[in-house]
């Protein structure tokens, strides 16, 4: 490993130990906004200094396994040599896990999510895939044992959404789910395909991460908000009273409406939500811009213009554009077994970056 890199790793390591004083001490224990700033630090640490210090015991055990081949026994060389084969691979694999646990990490890793499915070409069949994909992804919420609350939908006749937004609740949520923004493309024969010939639809997907009021500044004279009387299923209640909410916000022409809740001020704290992500998302975005476009690879912009996977139902198949990643295990994925695809794209993205880092 690198010597600066190294060292690097000496000041992480220094850190993490002044961080352990830090929280024995009874002056931060008082102070429960310090104490929780410090745990999370450490917390975040943690990972780089376990690895470090492995690494350290990995390298003593190979310079004392190495003396050893100076030994006149030649059962003592040769044991040595095998020792010092299989903890040169144990080094090898530490240093790359160093290097990944190094990058800068995403800041928006640990937060929530807005999930924002949308129904493209295709007319009912993609807004029956649009339910599909929420089921999916309601299902790998449950496996990870987040909470799904939709916060608006617009269900068309036959089960399927033109649209349905839903906040994911979860701790790393954001980190597994970010990388699924962008156009999903369906291969089927319809429901409504009386001739059994197979048909190509899309929905578009969006993950945000939830924003804090705080990190975005909205002036109350920036947005237009309205009342209106809610429509379509929902009981006696929706269409008697106004109670739904549709927020713009001037200066970027973004508009939600929410209708879902019976209570004009439920419906107006969930437009609020999706607003400020949407508007975090759009601040996000003008920055990336700013900063390096070049830069960006196809994994994990959340460009919502690629067409980043398709599930082609007559082969059972499941195909990522994006890394090239094809599993015939299509009915399993629907069911929310998403994680050999989102591992597959976080090692991409890993080694992208890794690759980046060498390069600069």
């Amino acid at each position: 490993m690198q010597e600066g890199v190294y060292r690097k790793l000496e000041e992480v390591e220094g850190r993490y130990e002044e961080l352990e004083r830090l929280l024995a001490s009874p002056d931060v224990i008082k102070d429960i906004t310090l104490y929780q700033r410090y745990a999370k630090e450490h917390a975040e640490l943690r990972e780089v200094v376990e690895l470090f210090r492995r690494l350290r015991r990995i390298e003593q055990e190979l310079a004392e396994d190495k003396a050893l081949l100076e030994d006149e026994d030649e059962e003592v060389r040769r044991m040595a040599k095998e020792e010092i084969a299989r903890l040169s691979r144990e080094r090898d694999e530490v240093e790359r896990e160093l290097k990944v646990a190094l990058l800068p990490r995403d800041p928006n890793d640990e937060r929530n999510v807005i999930l924002e499915i949308r129904a493209g070409t295709g007319g009912e069949e993609a807004a029956l895939f649009a339910a599909d994909l929420f089921r999916m992804y309601a299902k790998y919420a449950e496996r990870k044992g987040w909470k799904v609350e939709i916060l608006s939908q617009h269900p068309t006749g036959v089960g399927g959404f033109k649209e349905i937004i839903a906040l994911i609740n979860g701790r790393g949520a954001y980190s597994r789910l970010k990388y699924e923004s962008g156009v999903h493309r369906v291969q089927r024969v319809p429901i409504t395909e009386s001739q059994g010939r197979i048909h190509t639809s899309a929905v578009t997907v969006a993950v945000l991460p939830e924003a804090e009021e705080v990190e975005v500044e909205i002036d109350p004279k920036d947005l237009r908000i309205d009342v209106f009387r809610a429509s379509g299923p929902g009981g006696q209640h929706v269409n008697t009273t106004d109670s739904a909410v549709r927020i713009t916000h001037i200066p970027t022409g973004i508009v939600v409406s929410c209708q879902d809740e019976r209570s004009q001020h439920k419906n107006r704290a969930k437009a609020m939500k999706i607003l400020l992500a949407r508007l975090m998302e759009l601040k996000r975005r003008e920055q990336e811009e700013r900063i390096a476009a070049q830069r960006r690879s196809q994994v994990g912009t959340g460009d919502r213009s690629e067409r980043i996977r398709t599930y082609n139902f007559p082969q059972s198949r499941v195909t990522d554009h994006r890394i090239g990643l094809t599993l015939y295990c299509l009915q399993e994925v629907l069911e929310g077994d998403l994680d050999e695809i989102i591992d597959a794209l976080v090692a991409h993205h890993q080694a992208e970056a890794l690759k980046r880092a060498a390069l600069s």
